[in-house]
């Protein structure tokens, strides 16, 4: 027979990992947002190509000035809306880059979570189970913070 006290539970935790800023890390935090912007600028850029091929289309077509107008204005409409998005993502990307510059040498920033999973048995503290962190230097694993 098992013994209670013997007795084991798999369960899952998420555990914060964090990165210490270095130079490396900035420059690659920098990159990887300017990469962003310039895919988002590459979006509207496609964007307005496409509306001005459909606007094109439309002019030429043989159905009645007010039909082809109003059409017009609805592509317009549409393409605007994305082009919105588009620049909202945009001032977000921009706002992450600043806040990303802004940052000390040595700070401790938040790069994500990862999933684990741990044993627990009776008389474990689950709290402290439950709180781990992760800390990178340059992508490598500095400390571990908290109860494995």
């Amino acid at each position: 027979m098992t013994d209670p006290m013997d007795t084991k539970l798999l369960l899952r935790r998420q555990i914060m990992v964090k990165a210490i800023v270095t130079p490396e890390w900035k420059d690659d935090a920098q990159r990887q947002l300017q990469a962003q912007l310039n895919q988002v600028d590459g979006q509207i850029q496609q964007l307005d190509f496409q509306l001005q091929q459909v606007i094109d289309e439309l002019r030429k077509s043989r159905e009645a000035a007010d039909v082809v107008n109003a059409r017009i204005q609805e592509v317009q409409g549409q393409a605007n809306n994305q082009k919105a998005q588009l620049l909202q993502q945009k001032n977000l990307i921009l706002q992450q880059l600043d806040q990303v510059q802004r940052l000390e040498m040595g700070q401790e920033v938040d790069q994500g979570q990862v999933d684990n999973f741990f044993y627990v048995t009776k008389g474990d503290n689950l709290i402290q189970k439950m709180q781990v962190e992760i800390l990178l230097r340059n992508g490598v694993i500095e400390e571990i913070r908290g109860t494995l």
